[in-house]
């Protein structure tokens, strides 16, 4: 063999080395990823900050994912890429920004306003490579359960080897007792995946899109029963959706305990975080206004890992966002081939041994973007080190806060901040022109006296009078 041809293959092989050399990691670890649906980043029974009692829920029970962060790294500041759910899932999808892929909205766009809502596709594209079309490259089995709600004739044409097919919001409708909104459906299927893959030592990718927190009343009537009869908390009190969070959690539990029971927790990674924030109700939140909004409310989420390497009930307060997970997927996989240019996420797994560098993304700066209509008027936010500008596009209102000092966006200091302001408005103004970022229009039919009343939203809600 000359040494040419030596040199070659030992650079090849580089990727796989490193891993393999790293203390307690495998060198072709399992990837689970457990995304729940509609979940305040305090909508759990295990704090998402020390420091903070009111970052757990006062009334929902999540015995199993209390266990699993004891097990596991917590994130303070983890963020979803949207905030709300299909923008989320396309951007998980492909490492990329919803700005960037002109995907930023689910629902149907509201009408009668100043402004026109920015224009928003509703499918995946063939040419878009997903995280799990580059692990199945690799060598990984691939499966996708639950709600894929991406159309492009769903995860069997995106890279996944198994999956319930190309599901939306109300498929998980006809789900009921003893299987609410199919979680424990999905737990069997997820289970039997795993046993395949296990016995023909194959590693895998797993994702479990959950359903739920959505359609509450479907939960398990015992459960439910169980919250009718407990006095409500000052932040969340509903117990139907009190019900169907200790139901994820149940069917999380179970999933993990299948992980055990077949060998596979110390060369497993598991995630769980949410699709968007939810905000929670009541002046004793800790988050400012919620879904539908790039407020922390709407955007910050649960976000815990557990996996080789990573130090049991341990934290990590850097921001991470969702598209972080397509190159930290294929590090971690010894993924060899070159990822697509177009990424926008960072490798994160140098936190999960507790190392403190910045994570390399190819901008600094965390953007989120939403020109449309639903938990506020169109705006967008970027995040910049502690701080965090807001900017809303009828009146071109700019609001500014420090993160570190003020999480929860009460105390604006754009105007004794004007330098700060100024920069971080034209950070996000260049970042939105240089992805072509989709933005809203002025109306031209646009009536103030038939306005819409506006039903939700923090500054809709201020507008109206309504308590915030």
């Amino acid at each position: 063999m000359t040494s040419n041809l030596c040199r070659l293959l030992l650079f090849a092989c580089l990727p796989l080395i490193a891993r393999a050399a790293e203390p307690n990691v495998p060198a072709r670890p399992n990837i689970i990823l457990l995304l729940s649906d509609d979940q305040d980043w305090n909508g759990l029974s295990v704090r998402m900050h020390p420091d903070m009692p009111n970052s757990k829920s006062d009334f929902y029970r999540t015995p199993n994912l209390e266990k699993f962060a004891a097990q596991a790294m917590r994130f303070s500041s983890g963020y979803a890429p949207a905030p709300v759910c299909s923008p989320t899932r396309i951007s998980l999808q492909t490492g990329r920004n919803p700005a960037a892929l002109r995907w930023t909205k689910a629902a149907p766009a509201e009408e009668g306003y100043r402004l026109i809502e920015a224009e928003n596709r509703k499918s995946i594209r063939a040419d878009e490579t997903t995280v799990a079309e580059v692990l199945r490259r690799a060598g990984y089995a691939t499966a996708h359960y639950g709600k894929w709600h991406l159309g492009g004739g769903g995860p069997a044409q995106h890279g996944y080897d198994e999956s319930d097919g190309d599901t939306g919001n109300r498929d998980a409708d006809r789900f009921v007792d003893p299987n609410p909104v199919d979680i424990f459906g999905m737990t069997e299927r997820a289970a039997a995946f795993m046993e395949k893959r296990s016995k023909a030592g194959k590693p895998f990718f797993l994702q479990m899109s959950y359903h739920a927190l959505h359609v509450p009343e479907n939960a398990l009537k015992t459960t439910r029963e169980f919250y009718d009869k407990q006095p409500p908390g000052k932040m969340h009190r509903d117990p139907a959706r009190a019900a169907i969070t200790t139901d994820l959690d149940t069917g999380v539990g179970r999933l993990l305990d299948h992980i055990d029971r077949l060998g596979l927790t110390e060369r497993t990674y598991v995630v769980y975080m949410g699709d968007n924030g939810g905000g929670g109700r009541g002046d004793a939140r800790p988050l400012r206004s919620g879904k539908g909004g790039v407020w922390e409310g709407g955007i910050r989420v649960p976000f815990i890992v557990r996996g080789p390497g990573i130090k049991p009930n341990s934290w990590c307060h850097q921001p991470v966002v969702g598209y972080d997970l397509f190159p930290t997927f294929c590090r971690l996989a010894g993924v060899k081939e070159k990822l697509p240019v177009e990424l926008e996420g960072g490798d994160i797994s140098h936190l999960f041994s507790g190392a403190t560098a910045p994570v390399k993304r190819p901008r600094e700066v965390l953007v989120f973007h939403f020109p449309h209509y639903q938990g506020d008027t169109p705006h967008s936010a970027i995040r910049y080190g502690d701080y965090k500008l807001l900017e809303f596009y009828e009146t071109g209102e700019r609001m500014l806060f420090n993160l570190k000092t003020d999480l929860a966006e009460r105390n604006d200091i754009a105007k004794t901040n004007p330098e700060i302001t100024a920069d971080l408005g034209n950070r996000l103004k260049s970042y939105l022109v240089a992805v072509g970022a989709a933005m809203p229009k002025p109306n031209p039919d646009y009536k103030p006296g038939d306005e819409p009343v506006r039903r939700k939203g923090d500054k809709g809600a201020k507008k109206e009078g309504r308590r915030q």
